[in-house]
């Protein structure tokens, strides 16, 4: 019965806590930080984060991205759709990019219908240049894109103006941006408005040299160079699948990978520390924001949100570097939510997704989405374990790259199933093996569960807002 009866008491049990009297509820603010191939397992170097943030909000521990490269995992975020219907499939033209999403119709948009003051700082959508301030934003401080990837000498679009940061300490890319939140933070608080505030740091993305330029490590902030010069890769037997030993359970795009070299593990290594150095900055933006909220009262009145829009491989199934496939360590990305009366010190197991992101913001502000939502509302998840437990979320993947073939996959609280278009298939159960180490798609005892897998993602690839839940 409790189970039945939270969904409908909760926007009750919201509307009553704005005032005694009756009143118009007090609408939260919403702060969004969103990194960039941030790992799950690098979390544990965000001291502050997980002090301000973890300690005082509700950890997910199960949450997923719906396609994990940048572009439509951030067009989910501003939709609340998975991809097939947002219609943003890559990176770049004709399937993704920046120019590829219905800005007129996004959750800044709804927000400032409602009254809220928007703003954005940071990377939007790859293929973004500029200098048009995309609908929906009150403030903007975009990235511009190709000098987006680097940590020095870029290119900002402020409020429709071009600004050009150098090679000064003080450019630093995290920090400017940091500056930049605080700043705006300000204005929306002296205000008086109810404010959404997007934050979306590059790191600790790798930095490019120019758009098609090949990966480098991300140059940390100054003040953090070195700390992490002798951290060992995180490839711990049974737990990750570094430099996998026995792929033929892998179909051919992984059995065809060679063993990693010394001098790819170097690499490897090089990159992984500095990723973690360049987190440290952000740590520093958490606490900084957070500090301005506590300082003018707004901390209690603000939900933050704090997640990736993907992950990252280190090695893993001999995958030097990237992200598109569906293993763990693309797909499993962190999320904390603070305020909104999401439960202190609470880790939540549920399986949750970035569709769920939109819908949360929604359903707390009370504002109106113009588009059919296919995710979940997260606060009676986190204030109810039993809800949720069986839900089973899509995660899709389109390359035009043979080395990493499209795909669709269905992850649920135990199972990952993955169906490649050119007929490969790949079945893992999360809890007995989280490395994803041994494929199960061909093990007779499993067969049930294979075909219950398969009938639950063919009713997600094509499905629509209610249909998805």
């Amino acid at each position: 019965m409790r189970r039945l009866l939270l969904p409908l008491l909760l926007p009750l049990l919201l509307a009553m806590t704005g005032s005694a009297t009756g009143s118009a509820p007090e609408r939260p603010n919403v702060l969004l930080i969103l990194t960039d191939d941030q790992t799950l397992e690098s979390m544990r170097v965000l001291e502050k984060t997980q002090r301000l943030l973890g300690r005082e909000g509700t950890t997910f521990a199960n949450a997923s991205v719906s396609y994990p490269i940048c572009c439509p995992s951030r067009a989910t975020v501003l939709t609340g759709q998975y991809a097939h219907n947002h219609k943003v499939m890559g990176n770049n033209p004709p399937e993704g990019g920046y120019s590829r999403l219905d800005h007129s119709n996004t959750l800044p948009v709804w927000l400032q219908e409602a009254g809220y003051a928007t703003g954005h700082v940071g990377k939007y959508l790859n293929g973004y240049t500029g200098p048009e301030v995309p609908a929906g934003w009150s403030r903007w401080f975009g990235l511009s894109d190709p000098s987006t990837y680097r940590m020095y000498d870029y290119t900002v679009i402020d409020d429709g103006e071009r600004v050009h940061y150098g090679k000064a300490t003080d450019d630093y890319q995290t920090d400017v941006l940091a500056v930049k939140a605080e700043e705006i933070l300000r204005d929306f608080i002296r205000s008086g408005d109810p404010f959404f505030l997007s934050v979306a740091p590059v790191a600790p993305h790798q930095e490019r040299s120019d758009e098609a330029g090949k990966g480098t490590p991300p140059r940390p902030a100054p003040r953090h160079a070195g700390r992490f010069a002798r951290e060992p890769l995180p490839h711990s037997t049974g737990t990750t699948a570094f430099d996998e030993a026995d792929v033929q359970d892998k179909p051919p795009h992984i059995r065809k990978l060679p063993r990693l070299s010394e001098a790819k593990r170097a690499s490897i290594l090089r990159t992984y520390r500095s990723q973690l150095e360049s987190l440290l900055a952000i740590d520093d933006l958490v606490e900084r924001l957070a500090g301005v909220l506590e300082e003018t009262g707004e901390l209690d009145r603000t939900v933050i949100v704090f997640t990736s829009d993907n992950g990252f491989f280190h090695g893993q199934h001999r995958i030097m570097d990237g992200k598109l496939l569906p293993y763990e360590e693309a797909v499993h990305v962190p999320l904390i939510v603070r305020g909104g009366g999401f439960p202190k010190g609470r880790t939540a197991l549920q399986p949750v997704s970035n569709i769920d992101l939109a819908p949360t913001i929604v359903a707390l502000t009370g504002v109106a989405a113009r588009r059919k939502m296919d995710g979940h509302n997260l606060l009676p998840l986190a204030l109810d374990p039993s809800q949720g437990q069986d839900r089973a979320l899509l995660v899709e993947g389109l390359s035009r790259n043979s080395a990493r073939p499209s795909y669709e996959a269905v992850r649920t609280s135990r199972w990952m199933w993955i169906e490649y278009r050119n007929g490969n298939r790949e079945l893992y159960d999360l809890k007995a093996d989280p490395g994803q180490l041994q494929s199960r798609h061909k093990a007779p005892a499993l067969s049930k569960v294979r075909a219950d897998l398969a009938r639950r993602l063919a009713g997600l690839r094509k499905c629509v807002g209610a249909g998805c839940r």
